[in-house]
């Protein structure tokens, strides 16, 4: 989804860089934006109507979280792989601001139980072993081959990208097959167990608090002195306007996005009871077709307990199914109010590098409890110490994508280049 403005069209500062730039939009893409709007609505009262107010919730959360990706273009994948190939630290400062709101909002909400339902909240907080560390790392492998995680691949999708399809068709088959192996990774492979940064250590929610803070500075710290160092390419500035026509037709700035997107966690967790996840619909939605063709999963040990519950009920019964949907669609709405939803046709190069990169995710978020989003933003903001090896084992996987990229005719950012 590339804008019509050309590179020589977007100064870079590099003392000050900017993540949007004032210029000329492309036209609203007014019936598109008009059949976004309506599907949206009639799929808010189908969920309302067949479960209850409270998933119809969740759902407009999942609009608002495709919007706010969609609009800063919101990325893991490009800021891991910006950070090991050229040293551009722009996508993880902004990750950290995210993880430092996210943390101070989960600490309040987790240590007093605070919740708009009922539903007790309770953060991902999951063991550290052999399935978390091979899990994260070839989902970093894959996240670089599909160009794009588990949020970027459902935002992506909605924002018109062809190739996304590709990446979450194979991810959702990826995810059946890590639900199919899920009991040897959980039974036959050491694990510690569960270990809260707050809970565990004795240091409580507010000692948990002051140790992540100083750990989310240190990193920022770190980066200062990368960008200082390396002096990499700036991220490419996206194109916006002035006033309110902001909100709706330009991009917002990273650091906004940050704080918005720790936000709408947190109001995932005081509504659904559990922080923001992704990759366990994808495992629902294949084990439901493998049923629809007769395949027994529910003996598979993953599909045990309320998991197996969730196959015998509607889709919409399922948080984190709603919330997906209302990603996708909530981006196609961001997507065609700035007129950039363009549909491309795929390389068969990119076509494979999708295909492969989807498999790799949806088998490692299976392993590593979680995705991105689940394991890395929604662990680490759990003060689970899990979110934390997730991040160091995809930021290895990157590394190695880098490298091999190149062979599926995918680029990286090089350190001549003027952006990123």
């Amino acid at each position: 989804m590339a804008y019509t403005t050309t590179t020589s069209e977007y100064p870079v500062d590099r003392k000050k860089p900017k993540t949007t730039i004032v210029t000329k939009l492309n036209p609203m893409q007014k019936p598109f934006l008009t059949l976004g709007l309506g599907a949206g609505f009639l799929l808010l009262v189908a969920i309302v109507a067949t479960t209850d107010w409270i998933q119809g919730a969740l759902y407009i959360i999942g609009v608002a979280l495709g919007m706010t990706l969609l609009h800063a273009r919101f990325g893991f994948t490009s800021a891991f792989r910006r950070l090991m190939s050229v040293g551009n630290v722009q996508g993880l400062q902004a990750h950290m601001l995210m993880l430092a709101v996210a943390t101070t909002l989960f600490a309040i909400i987790l240590s007093t139980g605070f919740s708009f339902t009922g539903n007790t909240p309770a953060g991902y907080v999951s063991p550290v072993g052999i399935s978390v560390l091979v899990g994260a790392f070839i989902f970093g492998i894959g996240m670089q081959l599909g160009s794009g995680c588990a949020s970027g691949t459902l935002y992506s999708v909605g924002g018109g990208s062809s190739s996304m399809i590709l990446t979450l068709a194979s991810f959702i088959v990826g995810s059946v097959i890590g639900a199919y192996h899920f009991t040897f990774w959980m039974e036959d492979t050491p694990a510690l167990p569960p270990i809260s940064l707050a809970e565990s250590t004795g240091l409580g929610f507010f000692g948990g608090w002051v140790v992540q803070m100083l750990i989310f500075a240190g990193i920022y710290w770190i980066t200062v002195q990368i960008a200082r160092n390396k002096k990499p390419p700036q991220m490419k500035p996206l194109a916006t306007t002035t006033g309110w026509k902001k909100v709706v037709r330009g991009s917002w700035p990273l650091f906004a996005a940050a704080i918005i997107l720790a936000i709408l966690n947190a109001l995932t967790l005081v509504i659904r009871g559990n922080p923001w996840g992704i990759t366990s619909a994808f495992a629902l939605w294949g084990g439901k077709a493998l049923m629809a063709v007769g395949v027994d999963v529910t003996s598979w040990g993953y599909f045990a307990g309320e998991n197996g519950v969730a196959l015998t009920q509607t889709v919409l019964a399922d948080s984190t199914s709603v919330m997906n949907f209302g990603i996708i669609l909530g981006a196609f709405i961001a997507a065609t109010a700035q007129g950039t939803f363009k549909p491309k046709k795929i390389k068969p190069g990119i076509a494979g590098a999708s295909i492969v990169g989807g498999l790799l995710m949806g088998y490692g978020a299976r392993l590593a409890f979680g995705c991105n989003i689940g394991a890395y933003f929604g662990g680490i903001a759990s003060f689970s110490l899990h979110g934390w090896v997730w991040m160091v084992m995809a930021m290895l996987g990157t590394l190695l994508a880098v490298f091999i990229r190149p062979l599926f005719g995918l680029k990286n950012p090089k350190p001549t280049d003027s952006v990123c």
